[in-house]
């Protein structure tokens, strides 16, 4: 089973009774009467991350995964609780003072402070983030897409997944695109920015941690819904480009192994001057990729069904 199915098959029956909880769909839990959001991210070494022989880069990329949850939502994060399970390697003195630096950092840079956690000794490096914000509005969820609903993605996908590889040694690559792919895929950069708007264009809305098919899947699954995505509108940066006919490489498999973490969201046909106006006045990227379908029995012919991240067990 994926994790998906386990959920499904055995944990969504005990939040049932809990609105804010979505039956454990969206990724987040909301207190609807104290306005205040929850959401959890797990990381494990060489699951999640290669190796800590950068723990700043390592706890900075994980740090931004996990707030991405929050930003995709339209909350605004505040708190934050980390929980790390390691040994005396990876938890030494050096490593310590890069993680707390670049946490220090990151505190800095999006208004939000830690305020708790916990400790384990492990063989097994992993850490554990909770994010807790607060949000005036409900926080846009993965459920809310309409038939005839736009699909739209910000920023450029797909230069963290060649970051990866590079990280990986199994892409060709010179100095200059080293140094920029792998600070993609170290440094997410989310939209926080459009996230304090985002419930005024959104039907619903998830970050790009998957990979973009796998998400516009979990997306749109729980409405029965289906997709059209223009392949040539799936924004790409022109380093990347590059890079792809350089290698040939396809632009599909660059965009649909996650890492991204920006924001894919759909919205009725009706806002499109907002967002474009929206777009333009605040110099944020926000493309139209797609179109939501009703599935009528078959998928379409290039909505994918299995490309992306999966946990499966």
């Amino acid at each position: 089973m994926n994790e998906f199915q386990i959920i499904n098959k055995y944990f969504s029956s005990l939040s049932i009774r809990n609105k804010g909880s979505y039956n454990l769909k969206n990724d987040i839990f909301f207190d609807f009467k104290k306005k205040i959001a929850v959401s959890i991210d797990t990381y494990v070494e060489k699951e999640h991350f290669l190796n800590f022989k950068n723990p700043d880069l390592v706890i900075k990329k994980i740090f931004r995964a996990a707030l991405s949850d929050l930003i995709c939502k339209g909350v605004e994060p505040k708190y934050y609780f980390i929980s790390g399970s390691g040994d005396k390697k990876n938890f030494n003195k050096k490593k310590l003072k890069l993680m707390h630096n670049a946490l220090k950092r990151e505190q800095k840079k999006f208004n939000i402070v830690l305020v708790g956690g916990d400790t384990t000794k492990s063989k097994v490096l992993s850490f554990t983030f909770v994010m807790v914000g607060y949000s005036k509005k409900a926080p846009v969820t993965r459920n809310g897409a309409k038939e005839g609903d736009d699909i739209y993605v910000t920023g450029n996908l797909g230069d963290a997944f060649i970051g990866l590889n590079i990280l990986k040694k199994k892409v060709k690559h010179n100095k200059n695109e080293q140094k920029y792919f792998v600070n993609s895929y170290y440094h997410p950069r989310l939209q926080t920015l459009f996230s304090k708007k985002i419930s005024y264009f959104a039907s619903s809305s998830i970050d790009v941690s998957d990979g973009l098919f796998q998400d516009l899947n979990h997306l749109l699954y729980t409405n029965r819904l289906d997709y059209y995505i223009d392949v040539s509108k799936i924004p790409i940066s022109k380093k990347l480009k590059i890079f792809l006919n350089k290698r040939k490489i396809s632009k599909i498999k660059a965009v649909s192994n996650g890492d991204d973490y920006q924001i894919l969201f759909t919205s009725n046909k009706k806002n499109r001057k907002q967002i474009l106006r929206f777009s333009k006045k605040n110099s944020t990227k926000i493309t139209r990729i797609g179109i939501v379908k009703s599935v009528n029995g078959k998928r379409l012919p290039n909505s994918t069904k299995n490309i992306g991240y999966i946990h499966n067990f």
